[in-house]
């Protein structure tokens, strides 16, 4: 069985955490986790920014992008399917061109796109894909970050919003 990952790992490198929530965001497994588990758990990974400019309803958005939802979920359950991922690649900050066009607003703020080789099982297929998603790492000195370590403050796995 494929476990979910749990707690984001505390780190002040934000590479591990954007490749780490990368593999957060498309791993779920029905056999072990009801949808609000894994909602709950990828929502634990999730810190709104004191603005209000990441607001849950983009966290909702961009998960169910991924292409599962409370509805689909119910449908996999009979299915005992599950899914896993793995980064293929990473690139962050200066190493995207759009982040080069237009820099992160604030020290601290980093953007990373990863390429995640996902799989997707259940009793009836196995399917592998590649997909890619922008992960938004918050980390000090910024004034909104954790003193001690990165956190994410968002993702876009919606095609239009992928960070190249």
């Amino acid at each position: 069985m494929i476990a979910n990952p749990g707690d984001p790992p505390r780190t002040a490198d934000f590479r591990t955490l954007a490749a780490a929530a990368a593999t957060a965001i498309y791993t779920w497994d029905t056999r072990t986790s009801s949808y609000s588990e894994v909602y709950s758990r990828l929502r634990d990974w999730w810190e709104v920014l004191p603005g209000g400019s990441n607001p849950l309803a983009v966290l909702v958005q961009e998960f169910e992008a991924t292409g599962v939802n409370a509805g689909s979920y119910a449908t996999l359950v009979d299915q005992q399917a599950f899914r896993s991922a793995t980064v293929e690649s990473l690139h962050c900050d200066s190493e995207l061109a759009e982040v080069q066009e237009r820099p992160a607003p604030w020290a601290g703020l980093h953007v990373c796109t990863a390429s995640v080789r996902v799989l997707d099982q259940s009793t009836s297929a196995r399917i592998t894909y590649t997909a890619p998603v922008s992960v938004m790492v918050n980390c000090p000195p910024a004034v909104t970050a954790p003193t001690d370590h990165c956190a994410m403050v968002g993702f876009y796995t919606t095609p239009s919003r992928i960070v190249y």
